[in-house]
């Protein structure tokens, strides 16, 4: 069983960044996919990035593409997820997930087996 823990979230002004931090213990990520998703209230979790195994294939929502850049440590059994030029509507409730089969399927939830609680992203404007 993987446990993740998310850090790095807060309040920011539009235009700022923060940098999100997932962090698993009880068992290593390295052979695992890595996907971070976000729920703002009254909307469904929607996949925002997501990084291979390797950390040799990525993927970005089209809204935050340019802004965003995720990577992982394996080392350090951990994944990050840099946000930059924030803007209100990234706004969520960021989760990190991980998905044992190590390549990024698709962007459903269901995807993915392990999550982590969450870190909350208020971006004021």
């Amino acid at each position: 069983q993987v446990q993740l823990v998310e850090s790095g979230g807060g309040l920011v002004q539009a235009g700022g960044s923060l940098r999100l931090s997932c962090t698993a213990s009880r068992r290593t990520i390295g052979s695992y996919a890595m996907g971070w998703f976000r729920q703002a209230p009254g909307k469904e979790r929607e996949l925002v990035a997501a990084i291979s195994w390797s950390g040799g294939s990525t993927y970005y929502l089209i809204s935050v593409k340019g802004r965003f850049t995720i990577s992982r440590d394996n080392a350090l059994n951990t994944v990050y997820l840099q946000m930059n030029s924030l803007k209100p509507e990234d706004t969520a409730v960021y989760y990190c997930a991980a998905d044992p089969l190590g390549l990024i399927r698709d962007s459903s939830p269901r995807s993915y087996a392990y999550w982590g609680q969450g870190t909350q992203v208020t971006v004021s404007s």
